[in-house]
């Protein structure tokens, strides 16, 4: 396959990406799978290869390079897209891949005098970010991602757009986060309008709003909570816009807070969410009310926290404690 050909493929996959608006993470996975597909064989173009050559792949994935379950189900949803939504060729049944194992881990909780730990040695936003983590069980990208009208204080609650599996849900909000959050937010909102007396003041907004309200991308309703400090160009429309915190900012935030804590637990921003559902669960909370505050599609899922929370794993005692 020559260099121009396999430039071209991975424009169009590019292209048929963005017009099924899926995120910007999803193209880079996909792009790179795709990459390391035709490189294993040599360059060839994925429209003369089939059955083998994309058995051989995944295989190699799992059987050399060991990589996770999750892993090799995001390589093989990367050549279905390239085949199906790209090249429109049918995806053969693959019979002969070697599977990863899917490994059983029980999440880390921490205790709530850990948590009240960590979150004392975090300060300003990420004081207010760490305790969104936790006190509303949202995930990293969930909390960078919110925007000041998602936050509902009659109602107490808290707006989640597009979360995992771009679906919307409602979780809590806690009490002790409303006053440093609007604290917060005052000083994001004196920021905003500085900016906007200098001519910029435009945050990221998804292309099909970006068209369908052009302007609220100045308007303080659609600012993220958690802005960056610096514009970037937007790689879609062109426009200097303003992201959320980069998420590496945060999780070095924790990482530090953890240590300075001294648990010796390997907590991290996710580590947060887990602790949410088992405490929620441990004061006699609804698994089914904490399936729908998670998002979490099957209640399956849920069900690992009822897990964590048995004593001893198996709720009995040592032999040792009845000496």
């Amino acid at each position: 396959m020559e260099v121009s050909k396999k430039t071209m493929l991975l424009d169009v996959v590019r292209q048929r990406i963005r017009l099924k608006h899926y995120s910007h993470r999803t193209e880079k996975s996909y792009i790179h799978w795709i990459r390391h597909f035709v490189r294993f064989h040599n360059r060839q173009h994925p429209r003369d290869m089939g059955k083998p050559e994309i058995e051989s792949s995944l295989t190699y994935l799992a059987v050399e390079r060991k990589v996770s379950a999750s892993t090799q189900n995001q390589a093989f949803n990367a050549l279905l897209f390239l085949y199906r939504k790209v090249l429109e060729l049918k995806m053969p049944q693959l019979d002969n891949v070697q599977r990863a194992k899917k490994l059983q881990r029980l999440p880390t909780v921490l205790s709530p005098g850990q948590v009240r730990q960590v979150l004392s040695q975090l300060d300003g936003k990420y004081w207010v970010a760490g305790n969104l983590l936790y006190g509303s069980g949202l995930r990293l990208l969930e909390c960078l991602r919110l925007r000041v009208q998602d936050i509902d204080y009659d109602m107490s609650q808290i707006n989640v757009r597009a979360g995992k599996g771009n679906k919307d849900r409602i979780t809590i909000i806690p009490d002790a986060v409303v006053e440093p959050l609007k604290l917060h937010l005052n000083k994001v909102h004196t920021r905003h309008a500085h900016d906007l007396d200098r001519g910029q003041g435009r945050v990221y907004m998804p292309l099909a709003l970006s068209r369908k309200y052009p302007k609220a991308a100045f308007e303080w309703p659609w600012q993220f909570i958690f802005p960056s400090t610096t514009y970037i160009q937007d790689r879609e429309t062109g426009y200097t816009v303003k992201y959320h915190l980069h998420e590496k900012a945060l999780q070095r935030a924790i990482r530090n807070a953890v240590v300075k804590s001294g648990i010796t637990k390997r907590a991290t921003a996710h580590t947060f969410r887990h602790s949410f559902a088992t405490h929620l669960l441990q004061r006699g909370a609804d698994i089914r009310t904490i399936q729908e505050l998670l998002g979490h599609k099957d209640v399956n899922t849920t069900m690992i926290y009822t897990h964590v929370i048995q004593k001893g794993g198996m709720g009995v005692r040592s032999p040792a404690d009845i000496l």
